[in-house]
């Protein structure tokens, strides 16, 4: 799962990069002109998203199960915030600094960023790339509210896996922005089919949860048509979108033979080294990767500038890991903890005083 992450990460990070459209301000003329062959391979590196997703449902599940809704909370918080405020710090410098293809935001826009909630109330995000996050976050809420005050447990995990899907389905057809918002009818059939092959992961195989995946799989399958559809016209490229249902279905295959346990062997220490990097990477590829090929454009052949641009933003996602992110974890993870003990603690002496 943690090279998976990373394949994921660089794949969108090459299409934003060599495959995006706006990358041309970048690269001062259209990428499908810089990268006349690699430009057809990047176009398509936005489906790494759609893999992001499925990995998510299968890791939070993971990490969730056997946990009180107050410690998937304080984990969440612990995993998202630490790396992300200080990356929106830095790429709200480098985009005032030195601005390629989008601006620095009003200053009440950036702190309400901070949030991650800012699309809630129609604000840009200081990243474009960060439009993932508001989806995963609701998908947080939503398994969260839904699952963890019972309890998770086989039985009740299926039955939300197939609820989802139903209300997606419902979210859909209705055409409602508020039944959209909870449960996501283009994204929800990608965390249901990570959910569901944690559970054979962790319970072996089983019709009924083999069934959420093939009704996760079927929904999957139009809705990349759509996505793709919807990326040709905005990118003004020709996409295939048989392609897009492809890829995706090779994302189901890879991870039904993680869940089934045949890649059990693979202990590459290196592969939790890489997945400790993507999320910072991911959030500092966009608008700082565009800015360092500006800079370097022309002086340097592209095909240098291209590498060049991604080994220094691995760097840098590896030293705000190592630098900021985890000092701040520990940091938050240890308040954290304290304030939720001297909560219960307040709480038994108040049923106490009551009795």
């Amino acid at each position: 799962m943690d090279g998976l992450r990373l394949v994921a990460a660089l794949s969108v990070s090459l299409f934003h990069l060599a495959g995006d459209l706006p990358s041309a301000k970048a690269w001062g003329t259209d990428p499908r002109f810089v990268f006349p062959h690699l430009f057809s391979y990047a176009s398509f590196g936005w489906l790494g998203v759609e893999l992001f997703f499925m990995i998510s449902g299968f890791v939070i599940c993971m990490s969730c199960w056997g946990r009180t809704p107050g410690q998937f909370f304080r984990s969440r918080v612990v995993r998202l915030f630490p790396a992300y405020w200080p990356a929106v710090a830095i790429t709200t410098v480098v985009v005032a600094l030195w601005p390629v293809a989008t601006h620095r935001l009003p200053t009440d826009e950036i702190i309400l960023n901070l949030t991650m909630m800012n699309k809630a109330f129609g604000v840009g995000n200081v990243d474009s790339a960060y439009w993932t996050l508001w989806c995963e976050l609701r998908f947080y809420i939503l398994f969260g509210v839904v699952m963890l005050w019972r309890g998770l447990t086989l039985h009740r995990t299926l039955l939300f896996c197939y609820g989802w899907l139903i209300a997606a389905v419902v979210a859909a057809a209705g055409k409602l922005p508020v039944l959209e918002l909870i449960f996501q009818s283009l994204y929800a059939p990608l965390f249901v089919a990570g959910i569901a092959f944690f559970l054979i992961h962790r319970f072996g195989s089983n019709l009924q949860i083999w069934g959420a995946i093939g009704f996760s799989w079927m929904l999957a399958m139009h809705n990349v048509t759509k996505r793709v559809t919807a990326t040709a016209k905005t990118g003004k490229v020709e996409l295939d979108p048989r392609i897009g249902m492809i890829v995706v279905t090779l994302f189901f295959v890879i991870l039904a033979v993680i869940a089934l346990g045949w890649t059990a062997r693979i202990q590459w220490r290196w592969l939790t080294f890489a997945g400790a990097l993507t999320y910072p990477y991911y959030l500092l590829h966009q608008s700082i990767g565009w800015s360092l090929i500006h800079g370097m454009n022309g002086p340097l052949d592209p095909w240098l500038v291209l590498p060049l641009t991604i080994g220094i933003l691995l760097v840098s996602a590896w030293l705000l890991h190592r630098l900021i992110e985890k000092p701040l974890a520990k940091v938050l993870k240890h308040r954290l903890e304290q304030a939720s003990t001297a909560m219960q603690e307040s709480a038994r002496q108040e049923r106490e005083r009551s009795s």
